[in-house]
Parts: C-alpha cells; sequence; structure tokens
C-alpha cells in the first residue's frame, strides 16, 4: 500500500507506460541522441565518438580532481554526440546533467535549471552560472550559450550517410538476392508447386526438367522458354559504395580523423600522422577550452594535455632535435656565449617555454 492509500484510505493511482510519460521519455531519448536521430548510429560516427571519448578518458588533468577519467570520458562522449557538456560543480565532485535550460546576461549565461539523472528518476536544480561547469564547441555568434555537435554542422553529409546506409540495409533485407524466374510451360499450380519444391536442397546437384513448346494466347510460346531471370536488383548503376564511401570520409573530417586513417592501404607513419592530427588539431584545442572554464569556475589553475598520454608527436623527430640542441648549447658553451644570449637565441626560434 501506498503512502497516499495510507492516510486518505483511496486507491494510488499511476501513469501508464504507454501515456504522456512515454512520449516523453521518447521525445529526450531523440534529444540525447543526437537531436536530429540520424548518423549517429551509424558505425563511422561511433567510430569518431569512441576515438574522442578516449582521448579525453587518457588526457593528463591537472588541478582538477574531479575531472577523472569517468567524467572526462563523459565529457567527451558529449561533446561528440551535443556539443557541450554540462556538470554541476559540487565539493568532491562534478554532477552531469542530462538536460539544462539557460538564463543570459550580455550572452553569457548566469543561471541554470538542470536535470540531474538518477535511477527512479531525474530531479531538477537551479543553480548560478558560476556553481555549474559548461563546456560547448561549435558556438554559434548568434547563441553563444550553445554549443553544436560536429553532424548538426554537417547535416547534409550525416542525412547522406544515414539515407545510403539505411537504403543498403533495406535492400539487403528486403529484395530478392539470389531469386530466379524460371519460365514452365502452362500447367496447374499444383504441378508448379511440385516442380518448385523439387529444387530446393539440390545445390550441386543435376536436375532434369522437361520442357515442351506450347500453343497459348494465339502464339506459340518463346524457345528460351526454360532460361531463367535474374531478380537481384542491380546496384551498380546508383553507386552506393562509392557514396557511402565519400560519406563517410566527409563524416571522419568533420570529427578530425583523416579518412586515410582508414584506408586498408594505411601504414605506420600513416597512423602516427592521423593520432598527430586529431591530437593536435581537435582534442587538444577542446582541451584548452575545457581547462580555461574549470579554471574559472573551480578557482584552481588547470592544465590538460592530451598529447603526452596519446604519444601524438615525432619520437623520431624530437630525439634528433634533442641531439642538436644539446650540441648547440655545448658549442655555445665552448664559445664562451652567455646564458641571456643562449636564451636570446632560442627565443628567435620561438622556443622560449622549452627554456623557462
Amino acid at each position: 500500500m501506498g503512502l497516499i492509500q495510507r492516510i486518505f484510505g483511496g486507491t494510488e493511482k499511476r501513469a501508464s507506460g504507454s501515456g504522456f510519460t512515454a512520449e516523453v521519455i521518447a521525445a529526450r531519448e531523440a534529444y540525447v541522441s543526437g537531436r536530429r536521430g540520424i548518423a549517429e548510429l551509424t558505425a563511422t560516427a561511433q567510430t569518431c565518438i569512441g576515438m574522442w571519448e578516449s582521448g579525453f578518458a587518457l588526457a593528463d588533468v591537472q588541478g582538477a580532481p574531479g575531472l577523472d577519467r569517468v567524467t572526462m570520458a563523459l565529457l567527451g562522449r558529449s561533446l561528440a554526440f551535443r556539443g557541450e557538456a554540462v556538470f554541476l560543480i559540487r565539493e568532491d565532485r562534478l554532477v552531469p546533467a542530462s538536460d539544462w535550460d539557460v538564463a543570459t546576461r550580455d550572452g553569457r549565461p548566469s543561471a541554470y535549471r538542470l536535470s540531474i539523472p538518477e535511477a527512479g528518476g531525474g530531479r531538477s536544480e537551479t543553480a548560478l552560472a558560476a556553481e555549474v561547469l559548461h563546456c560547448r564547441i561549435g558556438v554559434d555568434p548568434v547563441a553563444p550559450w550553445y554549443g553544436s555537435a560536429p553532424l548538426k554542422r554537417a547535416q547534409l553529409t550525416a542525412g547522406l550517410l544515414n539515407a545510403v546506409e539505411l537504403a543498403l540495409a533495406e535492400v539487403y533485407e528486403t529484395a530478392p538476392i539470389g531469386s530466379q524466374v524460371l519460365p514452365l510451360p502452362e500447367m496447374p499450380e499444383g504441378d508448379l508447386n511440385k516442380i518448385t519444391r523439387g529444387f530446393r536442397a539440390r545445390r550441386g546437384s543435376v536436375m532434369v526438367r522437361e520442357s515442351v513448346n506450347v500453343t497459348a494466347a494465339g502464339g506459340p510460346a518463346p524457345a528460351q522458354d526454360w532460361q531463367p531471370r535474374d531478380l537481384t536488383p542491380d546496384l551498380g548503376r546508383a553507386m552506393p559504395i562509392a557514396t557511402m564511401a565519400a560519406a563517410r570520409d566527409s563524416v571522419l573530417a568533420v570529427f578530425g580523423i583523416l579518412p586515410a586513417l582508414f584506408n586498408p592501404q594505411a601504414t605506420g607513419p600513416l597512423v602516427r600522422e592521423a593520432q598527430r592530427h586529431l591530437a593536435t588539431w581537435v582534442l587538444q584545442p577542446m582541451a584548452e577550452l575545457v581547462a580555461e572554464e574549470a579554471t574559472a569556475k573551480l578557482g584552481t589553475k588547470v592544465e590538460i594535455d592530451v598529447h603526452r598520454p596519446l604519444q601524438s608527436f615525432d619520437a623520431g623527430g624530437s630525439a634528433r632535435a634533442l641531439a642538436g640542441i644539446v650540441e648547440a648549447l655545448a658549442r655555445a658553451k665552448e664559445a664562451g656565449l652567455s646564458d641571456a644570449q643562449v636564451a636570446a637565441a632560442f627565443g628567435a626560434l620561438d622556443w622560449k617555454e622549452a627554456l623557462e
């Protein structure tokens, strides 16, 4: 018995699973999965999202204990799906929000109404902007308080990839692939069914059928009455493979992943260059944005490094550069140059940080 029934003696009523609540849950599922429901379920998009998630999970974080690996992985996945991630700041951890409403002033968030997910049902909580960690990418100047996901910025390409894969899935599911039509002389339907059943499970064997040319509908039957006709659809002229490959490469490029990484002829140097490209031009800039937001909200200097854990640097080139630097320092010492002169020389090469 429920609490209401015990107090008032009435019957406790609950909502059914096919009413308004179910519709709201379905709408929320579509919203969380990408706001559009297209392309996110393709293997290409999930591969890219997984690489973002793994890259953030491996990142080195200093100055923010709340940004642990689980939270960083969740942050990377949310950025890939929705273009933004919101966390409620607690004393010991960051609480992810599944939905939020923003109040702004001068184009910047001033307060949030957050939906916090719980196992027994979510709860709503209001917080000021200083209490919320809000990371976003792909910001539109029209609405700078919102972020945009990579697939939302490339909706035509995402729709093309979704349409091609969906069409191919339907073709392989419903099209009569491998089916053939075999013309036969006119005979009762029962005899035709008997002949049809005779072809089953006869793979690789020799089947002999008697055929005669008959006269029907005012003319003789064609001489090739036993020539089969294939019903397999001709997909070559629609160029689905080339279209899907082009759409897939475009989606990979939107996520900052070199399409050549998934080429069957890709070699080790190309894979390393693709790693460096992803870390340098995509993950590290986003990590800097997250670190800047965390520094402003957490009150401590936060640094996030993606390059070192991902090994996204040229190890051989770095070793050669280090050997050259050591040799240059040794020669500078032999020549009697002062530390200031050596620092000025390195500063001219934009290597100031290496001397700090």
